[in-house]
């Protein structure tokens, strides 16, 4: 802001220093400061000794240090009457100091235009100044926000990453081991083909407990390895738009090589009818498909396709029938007991969603609320030849809660809701009976999720949402359990 200010001053001091001139210097031009100015005896003027009229009349006189409304010079001269002869020296300089005042007021008025120019354009700058100042300021905070934001973002993702570093000091100890079993395994391998060259050369004995060891160290490795915890959903895959607003749809995750059956189920009561398409693409691009006719109405959007049988609830009732679909019968059924049905406890969207069946990595699960229970989500672990619970669980919450809810190594996730803005916040895990409430984002794309399952195979999420069938990818974190636990 320093230098429109010294422009001004400059302008300023410039024009005090013309009008200093004019009020010092123009009396010198015609002799006034050096020249005795008298009045002779009856007004006559003295030419030789250059006294002036008595006579105002016939006086001249000069006013200067004036100025206008705008601060500009302005010089007054008051001539002689014509009546003075022409000839005479004093009305010779004084034409002379007019020719120059006129100079001078064009002087004047040029280095007005250029002041007042000047003056615009110091403005112009003062006011270019005040907004790159501000933008200058605005530049800074916002950095100083952005640096505050990536620091914070930085030890967020330091304090996630901490719990890793013993995890990954086990997988170098695990490495170390693999090696290790890698050479046991080739030097077993020699031993053998020099056994195979040459009979009772070593040990049957030996050999034979030199592999049991090896087999026994290799599943005590293997069993290190923990199942997964989801970290993230990906963005919804719509493979097919179709069906009511309701319905499931699956695979079969324990089919065998080269079967990628879908099974097709629409609505979530009073239907009997299950689809099976002979593949992904065929459910895809066409409506060729064969038609299975269960015994019995499903109730709710629960069920599960498992080793060529299917699972469902029993419309109006707490049986879970298995019927298998090679035989076209039912191979077992049975009351899942205190589970509530018709409408009792189902998940928030509804639709008879009282007891939901899934699968994961570790086989058939129930998942429901009961009376005993307050209302609050059961997980049962089912036999899947019998149906009969093998341990349940009990947690605190609340199944009409609950949006959705699907299985993963043996953890329950739960969704906050089925429309709208959707996550998963909460998990239960079987292993250790414990909670947490968690934080995964989940895209609720057509508004409407009426069945999310889990399926270990292809290692992604089953949905039907608002008439379309959708695919999630996932991510699961494999941790390496260490001996102590």
């Amino acid at each position: 802001m320093s230098v429109p200010l010294l422009k001004i001053g400059v302008v300023l001091s410039t024009m005090a220093m013309i009008t200093n001139w004019m009020s010092q210097t123009l009396p010198s031009l015609v002799g006034l400061n050096t020249t005795k100015l008298e009045a002779a005896p009856g007004g006559i003027p003295d030419r030789s000794t250059g006294v002036l009229p008595a006579n105002p009349e016939e006086s001249w006189q000069v006013y200067s240090s004036a100025q206008d409304s705008e601060g500009r010079c302005i010089c007054t001269v008051v001539a002689p009457q014509q009546t003075m002869c022409s000839r005479d020296a004093r009305t010779k300089q004084l034409r002379q100091l007019l020719e120059k005042v006129q100079n001078m007021t064009q002087s004047i008025q040029v280095l007005d235009q250029r002041t007042q120019r000047d003056l615009q354009y110091v403005v112009k700058m003062e006011t270019q100044l005040r907004g790159l100042e501000t933008k200058f300021r605005q530049v800074e905070e916002n950095h100083k926000q952005n640096i505050a934001k990536q620091y914070k973002a930085i030890k967020g993702k330091m304090e996630e990453l901490r719990p890793l570093i013993p995890v990954l000091e086990e997988y170098k100890a695990d490495a170390k081991l693999v090696l290790q079993f890698k050479e046991e395994v080739q030097n077993l391998t020699s031993v053998l083909n020099e056994l195979q060259e040459e009979i009772g050369a070593f040990d049957y004995e030996e050999l034979q407990s030199r592999v049991s060891d090896l087999e026994e160290r290799l599943r005590a490795c293997m069993q290190k390895l923990a199942c997964g915890k989801l970290t993230g959903i990906s963005e919804p895959i719509t493979i097919k738009t179709s069906g009511s607003r309701f319905g499931s749809w699956m695979t079969d995750p324990l089919a065998p090589e080269g079967d990628n059956r879908v099974w097709y189920m629409d609505g979530y009561h009073n239907n009997r009818f299950v689809r099976e398409y002979r593949s992904m693409a065929d459910f895809m691009t066409s409506d060729n498909f064969t038609s299975h006719r269960l015994p019995h109405p499903w109730s709710g959007t629960g069920q599960v396709v498992y080793n060529g049988s299917i699972y469902f609830n029993k419309f109006q009732s707490h049986i879970i029938i298995k019927f298998d679909f090679k035989t076209s019968s039912i191979s077992k059924s049975r009351p899942l007991d205190y589970a509530g049905y018709n409408n009792m406890y189902h998940y928030a969207w509804g639709g008879h969603s009282d007891i939901d069946l899934m699968v994961d990595e570790g086989g058939l699960w129930a998942v429901y609320a009961t009376n005993q229970n307050a209302g609050n989500i059961v997980i049962s672990k089912l036999n899947p030849n019998t149906l009969q619970v093998i341990r349940s669980w009990t947690t605190n919450h609340p199944k009409r809660s609950a949006g959705e809810a699907f299985m993963i190594c043996g953890t329950l996730y739960v969704t906050n809701g089925y429309s709208g803005g959707t996550k998963v916040y909460y998990a239960f895990h079987t292993n250790s009976s414990t909670y947490e409430y968690i934080d995964i984002p989940f895209q609720n794309r057509y508004s409407h999720i009426s069945m999310l399952d889990y399926n270990p195979r292809d290692k992604a999420l089953y949905a039907w949402n608002n008439g379309h069938q959708v695919l999630y990818n996932v991510t699961l974190f494999h941790v390496i359990r260490s001996d102590e636990v």
